[in-house]
């Protein structure tokens, strides 16, 4: 209590705590460990290490994030089977769901103070998974997966929605793949760097021709547009 009194009303930070305040709903004790949490690898300078971004974290929280969506899945579908439960599972920790329900948050409203550039969506998501990583350790397993479904699944998530919504499309390719006995493949055509980020072009390749490639910041996203790409171009029905 008097460490988030000392964070809200006379830390150098009090400004980012009002935010923290205004956006998560709640003062944290550890105010560095949150602002790790939205420091991306591409806005590290000379002076700050490897370690000095939220990598870390946010593969801590995607972990965390998993874990609590299944047993809130397990619980909300008692009678649904494991297949159900895993694709409702991967419909909401994905990047494009994950970057979707931080923007409902207002997570762009912390990352602006440290961006050197141009927001992207994915970095939205990152910071997510973080902050999920960073409420874990400050305030263990139970209360972070309150927070999350009170706070973050419950409101900025229709799961009602994501039970008819099947937009994956690289498991639809692979589906038709394997029902017309064609052969898939995802190839890494090249991998480049733009304002300090890795991006990536990959190509879906059919019965060994090459259909079609698409470039993203994050290679399963790549995957996900290309493959996107080969069923509009060869008209399969999703």
């Amino acid at each position: 209590m008097i460490k988030r009194f000392y964070n809200y009303y006379i830390s150098p930070d009090k400004g980012l705590a009002h935010k923290f305040k205004d956006v998560l709903g709640f003062v944290p004790n550890n105010i560095s460990l949150f602002k790790l949490a939205f420091f991306h690898k591409s806005m590290n300078s000379g002076t700050r290490t490897e370690v000095s971004n939220n990598e870390r974290l946010e593969y801590l929280g995607d972990a965390i994030l998993s874990t609590i969506v299944a047993e809130y899945l397990f619980k909300k579908y008692p009678t649904q089977n494991e297949g159900f439960l895993t694709k409702m599972r991967s419909k909401i920790v994905k990047r494009k769901t994950l970057n979707q329900v931080a923007g409902s948050m207002g997570l762009d409203m912390i990352l602006s103070d440290y961006s050197q550039g141009i927001l992207s969506q994915s970095m939205l998501g990152n910071a997510l998974e973080a902050l999920v990583g960073a409420i874990y350790i400050e305030y263990g397993y139970r209360k972070t997966r309150d927070y999350v479904i009170e706070n973050i699944l419950m409101q900025h998530l229709d799961v009602h929605q994501l039970e008819s919504v099947d937009d994956n499309y690289k498991s639809l390719l692979l589906e038709w793949a394997q029902k017309h006995g064609k052969e898939v493949e995802y190839k890494l055509i090249s991998k480049s760097k733009l304002n300090k980020r890795d991006r990536f072009k990959v190509g879906v390749v059919i019965n060994g021709k090459q259909e079609a490639s698409a470039e993203d910041f994050n290679k399963k996203s790549a995957e996900q547009t290309a493959s996107s790409l080969v069923l509009n171009k060869l008209n399969i029905q999703e």
